[in-house]
């Protein structure tokens, strides 16, 4: 069972089964919205393709040493949400479990850690874990330069 998007990623969830798969929920995995999606059916392929491609440019334009984006994929957000310690002790998640963002994980040279990205049509989130999404730190959230 191919995506909306054409990928098979929905074969490879495992929590397909209790999701229904893309086609089944027109783009909305467990009541929630997938980015390429959305794209897909406002534009095609092509304006998905633009929006990945906008995407990288905003991560690699936020100056962030060693980020250097090259691709980005599709992540369900209960996966890469992970929770954050404020610095007033508070602990928060900022994606939604049930929406499908645009994102990677990039190694960090000479460190065991790793920059996460995760991305939708309103936010940039950098933050940097180690081993297992281990003592996860916001590096950047914020507001898009540009939404779909």
């Amino acid at each position: 069972m191919k995506s909306i998007c054409g990928l098979d990623c929905c074969e490879q969830c495992s929590r397909l089964e209790a999701c229904g798969g893309c086609r089944k929920t027109d783009g909305h995995p467990f009541g929630g919205n997938c980015m390429a999606a959305e794209c897909i059916k406002h534009g095609g392929e092509a304006e998905f393709q633009c929006v990945k491609k906008e995407l990288i440019s905003e991560f690699n334009a936020l100056g962030i040493r060693n980020l250097s984006v090259q691709d980005l994929n599709l992540l369900n957000g209960f996966f890469v949400n992970l929770e954050y310690t404020l610095p007033n002790g508070q602990q928060v998640k900022l994606l939604k479990d049930y929406d499908i963002y645009l994102g990677n994980q990039i190694e960090i040279p000479g460190s065991d850690r790793c920059y996460g990205l995760a991305a939708d049509d309103r936010m940039l989130l950098v933050c940097e874990y180690g081993c297992g999404g281990e003592n996860p730190e916001i590096i950047l959230y914020k507001k898009r330069n540009s939404a779909m």
